[in-house]
């Protein structure tokens, strides 16, 4: 990968992973409602499901889905089905670390398994090979776009989850957790606007 194609790969990851999205509104929600120790496999699962999502399109799984387009419009609807149920547990939460609020936090297998109905991680993904990998690409290239994916990704991925566990103390007012946790709620719903407009 040349400097000028490496330069533009970076700028690409980091507006895409520090952007609202599912995976950061969620690690955002769960850190304010579960704390930060609670969270970390929410955390990892993203990273390490995500980066798993990048190898197996980038060597071949896309052509799959265009041999059977039919199986992408099933993961849209589970997609968009779950990113609803995850919207109203957010939006119902009633106390910080209840297991009353959002249930349990997400756990690791949840997250990366997540990553294969989350409309965002497939066009960070698509995007990322068509745009910047050879026509056939080989197992280092996608290796290469995996390992900057994971490397860009994980600070920030782990500044939204900071950023909900700061928020912690301040959401200790009923009203004020209530306000948030529907905010979150309202964000996730949003971010299914590209998806339902292919659906």
């Amino acid at each position: 990968m040349s400097t000028t194609l490496l330069l533009s790969f970076l700028t690409f990851a980091l507006v895409s992973s520090i952007t609202p999205g599912p995976n950061n509104v969620m690690l955002m929600a769960s850190g304010a409602n579960f704390g930060f120790r609670s969270t970390l496999p929410h955390f990892a699962g993203v990273a390490l499901g995500f980066a798993a999502m990048v190898i197996l399109v980038g060597l071949g799984l896309a052509g799959i889905f265009a041999a059977a387009p039919w199986l992408y419009d099933v993961l849209r609807w589970v997609g968009a089905a779950y990113l609803l149920f995850f919207a109203y547990k957010i939006a119902t939460a009633r106390a910080l670390g209840s297991a009353e609020a959002t249930g349990r936090p997400v756990t690791f297998w949840q997250a990366a398994a997540f990553q294969w109905v989350n409309p965002k991680a497939w066009t960070m993904v698509v995007s990322a090979i068509t745009a910047f990998a050879p026509a056939n690409p080989t197992f280092g290239h996608i290796a290469l776009i995996t390992v900057l994916f994971f490397l860009v990704g994980l600070p920030c991925s782990l500044i939204w989850m900071t950023f909900g566990v700061g928020l912690k103390n301040f959401l200790s007012r009923p009203a004020a957790l209530r306000a948030f946790n529907v905010t979150m709620a309202v964000l996730l719903v949003i971010s299914l606007y590209p998806l339902i407009l292919n659906l």
